[in-house]
């Protein structure tokens, strides 16, 4: 068989190795890719600060691009229509990732303000992949849940969904998972704006890990001032790795674009990458079986002295995001450098919890954790 060329963002996981034995691999940091490094290669596998455009891709032999995220915007997927260029994103692939790193925003905020989380009502704004996997940890927190998704209300009836004054009136907890779409019929750019802010009424945490272009910058740091939100979770920033610094001294919780970083779920995008492959070049078989993320170093998670809630504590033995909000805070101009070198998270479903109360056990393995009983 004869190889194809791949060109592949350096900080994809778990390829080097698997992508050799059907392609000659160059592998390139983000800075690196240019209209020369990518002439000649048949696809390419890139993240989203891979900006895939005219200028990148014109004159090049280029016939896929397959990209390790939900998201697309950092694709001119107008101009890969026009040259004849297949694209392939990843959607679900980080959903569960997503939906654990709101978690333990949540439970770190409700800790902070020693509040409780159950009773509380969240408004999901988007619920696809990950909004749905928010959607069953949050109802297994004990919080009630309002769904705003136009597009499947459209499909489904409107009466599992709400609007969104719904949400901006009865939300003490709002989050936000939608796509990035700039126009078509239920466009999202900059969809949490001055108007919706204005018509918050319960001062509500609200919590960011979709893409930074849905929400405007200057509104939300306007809302924030004058107390129309109360808490800010912030992991996607418009304009980012340049993001606002303002914005981020106000929030509660900071991190780097990293909610969709578990190693499961790199693994998961990785798989869906080759895959891709495959089928686009009719590549008979690809070891994508061999595509998994490490075990975690304590994998058992012993609840019999907890010295927080027990549930928190399970959460924060996977991911507590206390420790890169340091880190961004100290050196927000190092914004992509913490994703690049990230430590990618396992998810819940990668331990098991020991010693848990009946009533804990229950919780938790709804949350996804093994549980010994």
């Amino acid at each position: 068989m004869n190889k194809i060329k791949l060109i592949a963002d350096y900080t994809i996981p778990f390829l080097k190795g698997i992508a050799e034995d059907f392609a000659e691999v160059l592998y390139l940091p983000s800075t690196d890719f240019s209209p020369a490094a990518v002439k000649d290669a048949d696809a390419l596998i890139v993240r989203s600060v891979d900006k895939c455009t005219r200028e990148l891709l014109e004159g090049s032999r280029v016939k896929l691009i397959v990209t390790a995220t939900i998201g697309f915007d950092h694709i001119d997927t107008a101009y890969c229509e026009e040259a004849g260029i297949v694209w392939k994103n990843v959607p679900g692939c980080n959903a569960v990732s997503v939906a654990e790193y709101v978690v333990s925003a949540l439970l770190y905020t409700a800790l902070k303000l020693d509040e409780r989380l159950a009773g509380k009502t969240i408004g999901i704004i988007g619920v696809g992949h990950v909004g749905k996997e928010v959607e069953r940890c949050c109802s297994a927190l004990g919080m009630q849940v309002l769904r705003n998704d136009p597009p499947r209300a459209e499909l489904e009836g409107e009466s599992n969904f709400v609007s969104l004054d719904v949400i901006a009136r009865e939300a003490d907890v709002i989050t936000l998972h939608t796509p990035l779409e700039k126009t078509g019929k239920y466009p999202t750019y900059h969809l949490a704006d001055q108007t919706f802010f204005k018509k918050l009424k319960l001062r509500p945490w609200f919590l960011n890990a979709a893409r930074g272009g849905i929400l405007d910058t200057k509104a939300l740091i306007e809302a924030k001032k004058e107390g129309l939100v109360s808490e800010l979770i912030l992991d996607c920033w418009e304009r980012e790795p340049a993001i606002d610094r303002q914005l981020l001294d106000l929030a509660t919780i900071a991190t780097p674009h990293i909610a969709g970083f578990s190693a499961d779920g790199k693994a998961n995008a990785t798989r869906a990458c080759l895959e891709n492959i495959a089928t686009f070049f009719q590549i008979p078989s690809i070891r994508t079986a061999e595509v998994l993320p490490p075990p975690p170093s304590r994998a058992v998670i012993d609840l019999s002295k907890s010295t927080i809630s027990p549930i928190a504590q399970a959460v924060f033995h996977c991911f507590n995001p206390e420790l890169i909000d340091k880190r961004l805070r100290k050196a927000p101009e190092k914004f992509e450098d913490f994703r690049a070198h990230y430590d990618h998270p396992r998810e819940f479903s990668a331990y098991t919890i020991v010693n848990a109360s009946k009533k804990d056990t229950f919780v938790l393995k709804k949350l996804g954790f093994k549980t010994l009983t």
